[in-house]
């Protein structure tokens, strides 16, 4: 079953929560569902399995979290030492705390416990505090697994389950462990999974673990914001750093979010921006858990100016006042684009994205370019002895990337370019040229 039809109620009121959680919702200025929050609601209120297609940034924590939070202030039953009532599982140990942080403004005022359980911190406190037993468990799969097999985490009263960010669950490597604790989960259960995409893996997850469930699709964001200035550097690949000091030369640029594909050139990039007299820290999933959350913490804090991240590490992160967004480099994958530069120009402010495009990226611009049919405005390239300033910003519009050369063609029409390009390559001696055969002598 698919929950096709667009929905009435504009505000929480009409989705059937109750008194105590609608004041919550109030007290945290909270005023409206999103539409996944709008559509799932009443449906897991209503006890339905649900599979949710939605993407980072839709509201999807509360469209699962308010259900549950519901379900257990109606049964207010003891749990029992180690044990929970609620189990969540995130990919990441960010995304995991982001989540403990919503529950708890939720939830404010309602008595409901929480206990984030993940790896890179020391193991005692989780386990003190699953002594008294919680009613919601937020954790990563490798960290539950180990407090599973020491009998510090039990599973027997779990009554609502939560599989969140199923593809990148499976990019991380963890549908095993996934698996191995669905099968101690008691039978009897209400579940939830959600997912961006629906890879062949997660469609069979799902089918193991949802009930006759309803499915709840919003529909993939595909263009960025309006409030978004978006340009475009075309340049070397080796003037990247350089370029992003000189940008960052302007006070302008407060609070900046610098992305690049992998780990080390995050790592690499933040230590030239150290070495240049720039405030800046590299967030990857390399870094402890105290270490992420001290990064964090100083670029909040506005400590740290720059954060330089992977897309990996970056979500679940949510960090208001960003200025500005640097795309150092391209993705591969135009969607990971308009999630890196929504990092700005969030409640209603404008931000400013800028990406670094070289020759080997030109293919990345281009899909992006389809994907958001926004044209980036091109800025103008810097001097090789420029050492100060912001490049100006050209106001004219980027072309279609270019179509890869094409081979040379004696049969092609300039009139009709694709006939000659799709016709098979003939092999041998050309027939019907016009040439007069050659004369044998001996004839």
């Amino acid at each position: 079953m698919t929950d096709t039809p667009k929905t009435t109620n504009d505000t929480f009121v009409g989705l059937g929560l109750n008194e105590q959680i609608l004041a919550a919702l109030a007290s945290q200025n909270f005023s409206a569902p999103t539409p996944i929050q709008a559509r799932a609601i009443p449906q897991l209120l209503a006890g339905r399995d649900l599979l949710g297609l939605a993407q980072t940034g839709t509201g999807k924590t509360g469209a699962f979290a308010l259900p549950v939070i519901q379900h257990l202030l109606a049964d207010p039953r003891r749990v029992r030492p180690f044990c929970t009532r609620a189990l969540i599982l995130a990919p990441t140990r960010e995304l995991a705390l982001q989540i403990n942080e919503s529950i708890k403004k939720f939830s404010h005022g309602t008595g409901i416990r929480t206990v984030v359980i993940l790896g890179g911190v020391g193991r005692s406190p989780q386990v003190e505090r699953m002594r008294r037993g919680t009613d919601i468990v937020i954790g990563t799969p490798g960290r539950l697994l180990d407090l599973m097999n020491t009998q510090e985490l039990l599973l027997e009263q779990v009554s609502h389950f939560v599989l969140d960010e199923g593809d990148q669950m499976l990019d991380l490597g963890f549908i095993k462990d996934i698996r191995t604790i669905l099968s101690r989960l008691p039978q009897k259960r209400q579940s939830m999974l959600f997912s961006a995409t629906m890879p062949k893996e997660i469609g069979q997850l799902a089918s193991s673990l949802l009930r006759d469930p309803v499915t709840v699709q919003v529909k993939a964001e595909t263009a960025t914001p309006d409030k978004i200035d978006q340009h475009v550097y075309f340049t070397d690949a080796p003037a990247k750093k350089r370029l992003l000091v000189t940008l960052l030369r302007d006070p302008e640029l407060a609070r900046v979010i610098v992305f690049t594909r992998t780990k080390r050139g995050a790592d690499k990039v933040a230590e030239h921006l150290a070495a240049s007299g720039i405030n800046a820290d590299a967030i990857h999933g390399n870094k402890s858990q105290n270490a992420r959350t001290r990064i964090l913490d100083r670029f909040k804090g506005g400590e740290s100016r720059v954060l330089v991240a992977t897309d990996l590490a970056a979500r679940g992160i949510h960090v208001t006042g960003i200025t500005h967004v640097v795309n150092f480099e391209l993705p591969n994958e135009p969607e990971s684009y308009v999630h890196r530069i929504g990092r700005t120009a969030r409640a209603g402010a404008s931000g400013i994205a800028f990406a670094f495009c070289d020759p080997s990226e030109r293919g990345f611009l281009k899909d992006i370019q389809r994907l958001t049919g926004v044209i980036m405005k091109v800025a103008a390239p810097m001097a090789a002895n420029d050492q100060s300033g912001v490049p100006d910003v050209i106001e004219v519009e980027v072309p279609r990337a270019p179509r890869a050369p094409r081979a040379y063609n004696p049969g092609h029409n300039p009139a009709n370019p694709g006939a000659a390009q799709d016709r098979p390559k003939r092999r041998g001696k050309r027939s019907g040229s016009g040439r007069r055969p050659r004369q044998n002598k001996a004839a």
